[in-house]
């Protein structure tokens, strides 16, 4: 792609909207091309009211031209906004006009790409501006549009910064080998270090709760045949989603439901129960429910109070990052059928125990508000959105700093220590494009929608 090349897309108006449609050009062509359709220069940022006509001088439709010159544009380029009437035919004649003096329809995600290309957004700013197009709640819209304010990219660049700190003194204690001082063993190195990692696990956890708004909460229910899980998916989103009976092994396959608590996205996957079996087919579910605990956020475990103890070896071989939540279901009755109403929640066997009851409702309250805090509800205004490169991004760093640690205690081998430093830079600017191969701008850019 060349950045001097115009470019140009048509965005036509939402439903129910006001029946404007908009056409958009970015390159260094526009001037030329507002001047011959407005009949004259456009003064910049004025709504010119114009009529837009043909080679052939036929009218086309009537409407509003703005003119944004360069830099001061949302590409960096000069930029030529076209507001006519909402009809597809109308713009598809505009946008045949504006081809004709010059301009070529813009790929998925060109805009946002040029804005990139031109210093206007970073590479997490620019994934923002998909992600807010995207949002599947309030809660993730806000997490977005902070991103794209540059929340995430400010925490990434004090982070980036810091490590470019530590990186600097310890390759500067490289190069006086021959001193009898041990720069490496200096406890300052030691302590930025520390403070690096403290700052890095934090900026995880708020990166993890930003996927978390952004994609939404992953929740795979797991456990025992017949142990109420099919129930708690219904009774979670409302309706008769999954059949229920007595019969052991009903659910073969995974079941995936999309719902929304209180602006908060989750989408929850009934699994079929967990138990050595001889049926081919039931033996091939238990291998697609252990299939998605590989890349679910949460492993809901519904179990009994018989059988608790005993179903916590199901959660044994989880993925590292997997939340775990254990559900005693049927609280409103045992296993001598007697009625129980306590429905409560503690912290134990480094999962989270709440006692509920899929059937009557009881203790389902405390489960939602539970799932609610896991996907992010109540993170409070710094809370921005994240993608799943960027956490992986950061778990690298991560790995990158711990084995600088290993090294500085043991071997002292500065060389190793600073290789690692600068890989742990590396990691961190792919974040916000720093260091971005064109793969990966063509993968992030080509799942834009048209027009931005």
């Amino acid at each position: 792609m060349s950045a001097n090349t115009d470019t140009i897309t048509a965005i036509a108006s939402a439903p129910g909207a006001a029946g404007v449609g908009v056409l958009r050009v970015s390159g260094p062509a526009v001037p030329a091309i507002a001047q011959t359709l407005l009949g004259r220069a456009p003064r910049p940022r004025f709504a010119h009211f114009a009529a837009f006509r043909d080679d052939d001088d036929t009218l086309i439709d009537r409407g509003l031209l703005l003119y944004f010159p360069a830099p001061a544009s949302y590409t960096g380029e000069h930029v030529l906004e076209l507001q006519g009437h909402g009809s597809a035919v109308l713009l598809d004649a505009l946008l045949r006009r504006v081809c004709q003096l010059g301009a070529r329809l813009a790929r998925p995600g060109e805009f946002t790409e040029r804005a990139f290309l031109n210093g206007k957004l970073d590479l997490a700013q620019a994934e923002a501006v998909a992600d807010l197009i995207a949002a599947r709640s309030q809660a993730g819209a806000r997490a977005a549009l902070r991103s794209m304010e540059g929340v995430f990219s400010r925490k990434v660049e004090t982070l980036l910064q810091a490590l470019i700190a530590l990186r600097v003194h310890i390759e500067a204690a490289i190069d006086f080998p021959e001193e009898e001082i041990d720069f490496l063993a200096d406890p300052a190195i030691v302590r930025q270090l520390e403070a690096l990692r403290a700052e890095l696990a934090e900026l995880w956890h708020e990166a993890q709760r930003g996927l978390r708004l952004n994609d939404g909460l992953r929740v795979a229910i797991i456990g025992r045949p017949n142990a109420g899980k099919s129930s708690l998916l219904n009774t979670l989103a409302g309706n008769e989603r999954a059949i229920v009976t007595d019969i052991a092994g009903t659910t073969r396959d995974v079941l995936r439901e999309q719902l929304s608590l209180d602006g908060i996205a989750l989408e929850l996957a009934d699994t079929a129960g967990l138990r050595d079996t001889s049926d081919p087919v039931e033996r091939e579910g238990v291998r697609r429910a252990h299939g998605e605990l590989a890349r679910a956020d949460v492993a809901l475990l519904v179990t009994d109070a018989q059988n608790a103890n005993d179903d916590l070896s199901l959660l044994a071989e989880l993925p590292a990052g997997v939340e775990r939540l254990v559900l005693v279901n049927k609280i409103d009755i045992d296993h001598a059928g007697e009625h129980h109403t306590v429905a409560h929640q503690e912290r134990r066997d480094n999962a989270t125990w709440l006692w509920a009851s899929a059937k009557t409702g009881a203790g389902l309250d405390a489960l939602r508000e539970h799932l609610k805090q896991l996907a992010g509800a109540g993170s409070g205004e710094g809370a921005f959105s994240a993608r799943r490169r960027h956490v992986l991004a950061l778990q690298q760093v991560a790995a990158h700093l711990e084995h600088t640690a290993h090294v500085l205690d043991t071997s002292r081998a500065g060389e190793l220590a600073a290789e690692e430093l600068r890989q742990a830079q590396h990691a961190l600017g792919e974040i916000t494009g720093n260091y971005s191969s064109d793969d990966l701008l063509g993968a992030i850019f080509s799942s834009f929608c048209i027009g931005k």
